[in-house]
């Protein structure tokens, strides 16, 4: 049996109470939780993190848990996967989901991961107070139903910014919050959609810039790999050449737009049959299956234990 697979880590906005149970509930993704250090990367314990919805979408706890769940997830799936198809044909992430897929490509340590999240997390807040006059909230906001150069036209009016490209007419929008509602009164006035994301800082736009060297720093300082599989950089949607390239191109991400429509459409150019999002939430295979239907993806949210997600893969490659 053999299949192209794509294996795709989403970013922040799907964590929920029960992101771990998935994993939790096969050995090998609990024994990954367990020994991640997960406690130490967090505000306060898991258990108090995961029942409080505050906690739970605050910056500093949400990259480390988002990446944490994802891995052991992958944990769980990865010989599973090698058995029925392999190292993946394609490995993709979205926003602070690049680090898991760097862990899912082998080019560092899953449990390196998980701490470089939290570090990430505390750079990115760091940035955004440095950026934002008088505490000055930041934010996230869903723009749709409107051409994008028109939406971009708009949010450089109003000091915003598009921070992921993710279809002719949808994308992402940060800065800060005033300036994205002002945005979106003008948008909604044109007909397009708009709905701020549970995301309290502007990722991916140029008030992230003060935390792309000392980012890139803890990069140098981290053992590191050339991909074992192809992966791809989201500020270019194009597979990495190298470690150097990933390293460079990781601390990019923070300060610039993410090219997500360019990385489904190389997704589809490499001859992608089937895609698997890790979770948590099904953002990213949705996407895809939108915007290349012939692609079969489902998310590991679809499924109640990695034995059903195993057997859908089963299937797929049968």
């Amino acid at each position: 049996m053999s299949m192209r697979l794509a294996i795709l880590c989403p970013g922040q906005g799907g964590q929920h109470a029960a992101m771990f149970d998935f994993a939790r509930a096969d050995a090998r993704g609990a024994a990954f939780l367990e020994r991640c250090g997960l406690d130490a990367q967090l505000c306060a314990a898991p258990a108090a993190v995961l029942a409080d919805a505050a906690q739970l979408y605050a910056n500093r706890n949400a990259q480390p848990l988002i990446v944490a769940a994802q891995l052991a997830a992958w944990h769980a799936l990865r010989e599973d996967v090698a058995a029925i198809t392999g190292a993946p044909s394609m490995v993709a992430g979205y926003s602070v989901g690049e680090l898991s897929a760097c862990a899912v490509a082998g080019v560092f340590e899953s449990t390196d991961a998980v701490a470089l999240a939290a570090r990430r997390a505390e750079l990115m807040d760091q940035a955004q107070r440095q950026a934002a006059p008088e505490n000055q909230a930041q934010g996230l906001m869903s723009v749709g139903g409107l051409a994008v150069d028109q939406v971009r036209a708009c949010l450089q009016r109003h000091g915003a910014f598009s921070a992921i490209d993710t279809g002719a007419d949808t994308l992402i929008a940060g800065g800060a919050l005033a300036a994205l509602r002002a945005a979106a009164d003008e948008l909604a006035a044109q007909g397009a959609r708009t709905g701020e994301l549970p995301v309290g800082l502007a990722s991916h736009t140029p008030l992230m810039a003060a935390a792309v060297a000392p980012f890139a720093t803890l990069l140098a300082q981290l053992p590191c790999s050339d991909p074992a599989a192809p992966l791809l950089a989201g500020v270019t949607g194009q597979t990495v050449d190298g470690v150097d390239q990933v390293r460079a191109l990781l601390a990019k991400q923070l300060s610039h737009t993410i090219q997500w429509s360019a990385c489904m459409d190389a997704c589809a150019e490499r001859g992608i049959e089937v895609a698997l999002e890790l979770g948590p939430g099904s953002a990213l295979s949705r996407m895809l299956r939108e915007r290349h239907p012939q692609i079969e993806c489902r998310s590991l949210a679809d499924f109640r234990s990695v034995g059903g997600a195993v057997s859908w893969l089963r299937r797929q490659a049968g």
